[in-house]
């Protein structure tokens, strides 16, 4: 598959915007949920360079190209985000806020 400059511009910018909105997130939320969203986009902005290096550099007789590799990446992803509710409606149990700023220890 070839691929012109000008999908390749835009593919990686696209990527480049989701990790810095999914970085940005990161950065400034203060809410549990919001900021597994945040990560999330900041992951699925590697995936898709998986994805469309994957597509860049095609060899068939490769056993591990980028697809497989996004999905092995995407299922790591849907147990980050079970693990992470699992961390915040413990949170919420025991101090009523998903606030990041009271989260110092989960204690009971």
């Amino acid at each position: 598959m070839t691929l012109d400059p000008f999908t390749t511009a835009g593919l990686v910018g696209l990527s480049g915007a989701l990790l810095g909105i999914g970085l940005f997130g990161i950065v400034t939320r203060r809410n549990f949920i919001l900021l597994l969203v945040a990560i999330e986009i900041a992951i699925n902005a590697a995936v898709l360079n998986f994805v469309y290096f994957a597509a860049f550099a095609s060899n068939p007789s490769s056993g591990l190209n980028g697809q497989s590799a996004a999905i092995v990446v995407i299922g790591l992803a849907a147990t980050e985000i079970a693990v992470g509710l699992a961390i915040v409606l413990a949170l919420n149990r025991i101090r009523g806020s998903i606030n990041v700023t009271e989260a110092t220890a989960l204690k009971l």
